[in-house]
């Protein structure tokens, strides 16, 4: 409607090219449960994300329809989101995926994202409170300082264990892992990979 509120974003595309592109990238994120693509796209695909994890909370015949429908190859899909994300997400009302900006990734310096299930293998959220914890234990130790966490790490220990079983003990071997990187290097530690990552609403650069 002309002079009214833009309620999503078209994405240069019409309509059946557009909900094929979402589908598309909603499809690899329940596979990979994190994608990265650009950040207006990752917005718009987490909205159908959530949707569909709804879906999945619901566990009924007419939300595995509405599920089916939105999968590209339903078939492989399905058994995750009605089970092992439905277990998840029991006792989350909400906020199953995240979005997090990151350095452009093309030559063309498009807005770039990264979205991700929360609460799962690849919570980067997770990553970073762990290596954030690891950081100020050696930098108290090396001062000999009493540990004790800022108030935004607080914070994030809070968010990224509240609504995950084990979560506290997954953080605190996470936590392990970046001090032993710390002391002997990469060798017997997984990779991780180096982003700069920045709050949903900054500004772009």
């Amino acid at each position: 409607m002309a002079g009214g509120l833009v309620k999503y974003r078209h994405l240069s595309r019409d309509s059946a090219h557009r909900r094929a592109l979402l589908r598309n990238l909603v499809t690899s994120l329940i596979q990979h449960e994190s994608i990265t693509t650009t950040w207006h796209k990752a917005k718009e695909a987490q909205r159908l994300a959530e949707k569909l994890i709804t879906l999945g909370k619901r566990n009924t015949d007419a939300s595995r329809r509405g599920a089916q429908a939105i999968f590209f190859q339903p078939h492989l899909h399905l058994p995750k989101l009605f089970g092992p994300l439905r277990e998840r997400y029991a006792n989350r009302p909400g906020g199953y995926t995240r979005v997090l900006r990151i350095e452009p990734t093309k030559e063309d310096q498009a807005e770039s994202a990264i979205l991700e299930l929360v609460d799962g293998p690849k919570d980067m959220r997770m990553a970073m409170t762990a290596k954030s914890i690891a950081n100020a234990r050696a930098n108290a130790e090396e001062r000999g300082e009493n540990f004790r966490l800022n108030d935004m790490t607080a914070h994030n220990v809070k968010k990224v264990t509240r609504f995950r079983e084990g979560g506290e003990a997954e953080l605190e071997a996470m936590v392990a892992k970046f001090e032993r990187l710390r002391t002997e290097g990469d060798e017997g530690v997984e990779e991780v990979k180096k982003r700069r990552v920045y709050h949903e609403n900054a500004r772009s650069r």
